[in-house]
């Protein structure tokens, strides 16, 4: 029937089979293997037919698309799947009059002809009407510096030019440009282009030389913003993305808390480079002591080369070069893998020693961020987005599936996000055995069954909340900066030099921040590219911001 889907005959068979109805125990569970047999081979089909698809779709392009090699787009037939429905937090929604914020930069009086007014038409004031408007158009200047010499010191005394004007443009066409690159995401030949329409003679090349040296200071202030933001809280959001330097892959890692955001630009994302990320870039240093040495054995080193380690100085911080002529000088002949694990244990246990450290990581389940922090804490939404991806074929798989994510959902929103606003000991009990309760469940279906034992057995992590009520029980923040990262490569690609990268991430670690901080972003580039400096810096309003916020009361001192 038109507008009605089609099913076909194996649906209409599967849709009849009713375990619960089989009452023979061995035909029962024949069937359900059965039919995860049926599950398991869909899935396969569906895999192969998205493969064949992929590579249908470079074959027809003749050379490499924007895709992973590896990763084909799931284009057989399924749709994405996303958890935005379920974690929905629904908020009270607050109307804020848009002229309480609308700045009056002028009042211009509308009269009326009195001519055309009766004779006995008396004035009853005025009716206010406010229209926003833009002024565009260039304030080009010939200055005229005064010129004097003096034959008694033989030198000639020029007028200076006014502050933050340099070269042939002024401060804020430069802040422009900046803003264009990186609240807007604009390439530079169409931010040149976006000026000449505005009567600017500019080339792409001189906005390109703006993006990394129109504000000299910046790398001093992101790492200001970074070290400000890491003492505002002990615990961190974290997350990476994809992101490229003149066309090699790259990382880019985002550290952030609800007062500010930071990227760094890596070639690797494993666990040294996390730690170097929470030491704000930091050189690296080494120590040997007991975690170290429980470390390796952690780590599956050789018994020879822990006991070798283990004769090392307990207790003292090297620098890198130190270390490693430490251990060339203790350890020789040591193969690369030993040494990265070797280098890995004692960066560790140095980082663990250090006061003021990160205690607490959210994140996702990627490798690199355990061991790294005292305290885990997974992302709900993460590990809801694996049940969601889930695509059963078997109608009573189907209502398995629903009613679980059902109950997954219901669980996170009116028992975990209630319970940070008032916890209590005896309700941290209550939700920890219901948790245990609702991920003992066991349905039949194997693919879902195996996807709860999973979650599970993060229980730890994914309920370090009722430790912590002052931490999200998500990891969006991270995922929302990230997006940043994800739409500037879109239209940029990628720098092409390691200093574009850390152009990239100071400015957009300025722009995260100023945004959370609620500071206007043009106003403050304007300020700093000028020299003026009368603004507050960042991480000053970072740190004036924590003393009246509260990230960390529950926190249990080690």
């Amino acid at each position: 029937m038109s507008g009605e889907s089609e099913i076909s005959p194996v649906d209409q068979i599967l849709s009849k089979v009713d375990l619960a109805s089989i009452q023979d125990e061995r035909a029962r569970e024949c069937i359900r293997l059965l039919l995860n047999l049926v599950e398991s081979l869909t899935a396969d089909l569906r895999k192969a037919q998205a493969e064949n698809l992929y590579l249908r779709e470079q074959l027809k392009r003749g050379k490499g698309g924007g895709d992973k090699p590896g990763q084909p787009k799931d284009t057989a037939g399924t749709k994405s799947q996303s958890s935005e429905k379920e974690r929905a937090e629904r908020k009270p929604h607050i109307k804020r009059g848009k002229l309480e914020r609308v700045r009056i930069d002028r009042e211009e009086v509308l009269q009326l002809d009195r001519a055309s007014l009766p004779p006995d038409a008396q004035f009853k004031g005025y009716e206010d009407v406010v229209v926003q408007e833009l002024r565009i158009g260039t304030d080009n200047v010939k200055f005229r510096k005064e010129k004097y010499y003096a034959p008694s010191t033989r030198q000639t005394y020029l007028a200076s030019l006014p502050a933050g004007y340099q070269g042939e443009f002024g401060p804020n066409l430069k802040s422009l440009c900046l803003l264009f690159s990186h609240l807007c995401n604009m390439t530079e030949p169409k931010i040149a282009d976006l000026l000449e329409n505005f009567g600017i003679v500019i080339s792409s090349g001189q906005i390109s030389a703006w993006l990394t040296g129109a504000y000299p200071g910046i790398q001093e202030e992101k790492r200001a913003i970074v070290e400000a933001g890491l003492a505002s809280s002990p615990w961190q959001h974290m997350d990476d993305t994809g992101t490229r330097v003149d066309g090699q892959n790259h990382h880019c890692q985002i550290l952030c808390n609800p007062l500010y955001g930071a990227y760094f630009t890596t070639a690797h994302k494993d666990r040294m480079t996390i730690i170097d990320v929470l030491r704000n870039g930091r050189p690296r240093t080494y120590r040997i002591n007991e975690e170290a040495v429980e470390l390796l054995r952690r780590f599956n080193a050789s018994k020879r080369d822990v006991e070798q380690v283990g004769r090392l100085p307990f207790h003292q911080d090297w620098s890198e070069e130190e270390f490693e002529r430490k251990l060339e000088e203790q350890i020789p002949n040591l193969g690369e893998a030993a040494r990265r694990r070797i280098m890995e244990a004692a960066a560790l246990a140095a980082y663990h020693a250090e006061s003021g450290r990160v205690r607490l990581l959210i994140c996702d389940d990627a490798k690199q961020f355990k061991l790294v922090t005292d305290e885990l804490a997974l992302c709900w939404i993460h590990d809801g987005r694996h049940y969601q991806s889930m695509t059963p074929c078997v109608p009573q798989h189907r209502e398995w599936l629903e009613a679980f994510r059902t109950a997954y959902w219901n669980f996170y929103k009116k028992e975990l996000l209630p319970y940070r606003q008032h916890p209590t000991p005896e309700l941290a009990v209550q939700l920890e055995k219901q948790f245990d309760d609702l991920f003992s469940t066991v349905t039949g279906y194997d693919e879902l069954d195996q996807r709860i034992a999973r979650t599970k057995a993060d229980k730890t992590y994914l309920l370090m909340v009722l430790d912590h009520p002052e931490i999200p029980l998500h990891n969006n923040p991270a995922e929302l900066e990230a997006r940043t990262r994800v739409r500037k490569r879109v239209v940029s690609y990628g720098p092409r030099s390691l200093v574009g990268a850390r152009a990239w991430d100071a400015m957009e670690t300025l722009l995260s921040t100023a945004r959370k901080l609620g500071v206007n972003f043009f106003q403050y580039i304007r300020d700093r590219v000028s020299g003026a400096m009368q603004m507050t810096a960042l991480a000053d309003l970072i740190k004036q911001r924590a003393e009246t916020m509260d990230l960390g009361s529950s926190w249990k001192s080690t």
